[in-house]
C-alpha cells in the first residue's frame, strides 16, 4: 500500500491469473473510493446514495409524505435516501421500486423485479404506486456497445421513456430526475422537458467519479396537462 495526494492509504490490485486489466482498474478504483467506504460505514446500499443526498440538499425535491418512484433502483441506495426524506418508514410517504436485478428488501420501500422497458411495466407501476406519483427518479443506465453514438442513442432513449412515463404519472408540480451522460444527443428531450416543467437543468453531484461524463437532468415544476 502506498499513500496517494490526500495522504489515504492507496490499495493497489496485483494482476494474474483470470484477472483482466479493465477489473483489476475496476477494483482498485472501488478500493480507494472514499464514498464507497463511507458507504459501508453509513449503512448505505451504494455510493449512489450520497448522489441523491446531495442533489435533494441543494435542490429540495424530496419531501415528507410524497410518492416516490425509483427505477433501475438496485442496490438501492436512492430508495433509502428516499424513504428516509418522504417519511414510508414511518408510513407518511411511500417508494415504489423497480429494477432487472434482484433487491434485497429495504425498510419503507416496495420493490417489484421486472424490466421497464417490459410491455406490462408501467400498468404494474401504476398498480404499485396507487395514484399519482411526486417524483420519477432514474439512474438506469443502458448496456454498452462499445459504439459510443450506439450507447448514446441508448442512454437517451431510455430516459425519454422513464420521461413518458414520469409525464402520465406525475401530480401537478412534480419532479422527474434520471441520468443521462454528456452529449449532444440529448437535446430533443430536453426541449421537451422544458415545455412539460418550469424548472430544466443538469446537475453533477460531487459523488459522481470526475472522470465520468455521468450527469443528471433534474426537472422541476411539472405542468400537468393530462386530461
Amino acid at each position: 500500500m502506498a499513500k496517494d495526494t490526500t495522504g489515504r492509504l492507496h490499495v493497489t490490485v496485483k494482476t494474474g491469473g483470470k484477472r483482466k486489466l479493465s477489473s483489476k482498474l475496476w477494483l482498485e478504483r472501488q478500493l480507494n473510493d472514499p464514498y464507497v467506504a463511507q458507504a459501508k460505514r453509513d449503512g448505505f446500499r451504494s455510493r449512489a446514495a450520497y448522489k441523491l443526498q446531495e442533489m435533494d440538499e441543494k435542490n429540495r425535491f424530496l419531501k415528507a409524505g410524497q410518492v416516490v418512484v425509483d427505477l433501475g433502483a438496485a442496490p438501492g441506495g436512492w430508495s433509502q435516501i428516499a424513504a428516509k426524506r418522504v417519511g414510508s418508514l414511518e408510513g407518511k410517504g411511500k417508494v415504489v421500486a423497480i429494477d432487472l436485478l434482484e433487491m434485497p428488501e429495504i425498510p419503507g420501500v416496495d420493490f417489484a423485479q421486472m424490466d421497464f422497458l417490459d410491455e406490462k411495466a408501467p400498468d404494474r407501476l401504476r398498480a404499485m404506486i396507487g395514484g399519482g406519483a411526486d417524483i420519477v427518479m432514474s439512474d438506469m443506465a443502458a448496456n454498452t456497445t462499445g459504439h459510443r453514438k450506439t450507447d448514446q442513442l441508448r442512454i437517451v432513449g431510455l430516459v425519454e421513456s422513464a420521461a413518458e412515463f414520469a409525464a402520465e404519472v406525475l401530480n401537478p408540480g412534480g419532479t422527474f430526475l434520471a441520468k443521462v451522460f454528456q452529449s449532444g444527443a440529448d437535446a430533443d428531450l430536453l426541449a421537451q422537458l422544458k415545455r412539460d416543467y418550469t424548472t430544466v437543468k443538469h446537475v453533477k453531484p460531487a459523488a459522481s467519479r470526475q472522470d465520468s461524463s455521468e450527469r443528471y437532468v433534474l426537472a422541476m415544476g411539472f405542468r400537468a396537462s393530462r386530461e
